[in-house]
């Protein structure tokens, strides 16, 4: 007897359009954020939208286009060039949660991504200054 193939994450919560989903209503909490917004490229919205979905679904078993198109992701080294500090990560885990709520996930698939999306969140602070 065979197991049966295994679902990865990202096919259990709905592939590609969940991510997207999720990221493009991030975004509209992040574009009215004045301590956020500047970090991010208004003029290249679209390409941050895709790029942050591709980053989500290559790490949660989906495609792997994201590495394919930028290689490794090294989050720390792209954050670096910005002031990430505790309430730029507080009000990005803000603006995050809104999204991953929005998805109405089932209790244990919201806790496995909001899990993930906490600690990455700590690790990209990279200051304390204000």
């Amino acid at each position: 007897m065979t197991d049966a193939p295994t679902q990865t994450f990202y096919e259990r919560i709905g592939g590609r359009p969940t991510f997207e989903a999720l990221v493009r209503t991030f975004y509209e909490g992040i574009r009215a954020d004045p301590v956020v917004w500047p970090m991010y490229p208004a003029d290249d919205l679209e390409g941050a939208i895709q790029r942050l979905t591709g980053f989500l679904e290559q790490y949660w078993g989906g495609p792997t286009t994201y590495s394919q198109e930028r290689g490794h992701p090294r989050l720390r080294m792209r954050h670096q060039p910005f002031k990430v500090n505790p309430e730029a990560r507080d009000r990005w885990l803000l603006h995050m949660r809104e999204a991953v709520d929005s998805l109405h996930l089932s209790p244990l698939d919201d806790a496995t991504l909001w899990d993930y999306l906490e600690r990455a969140a700590h690790a990209m602070v990279n200051t304390f200054d204000a």
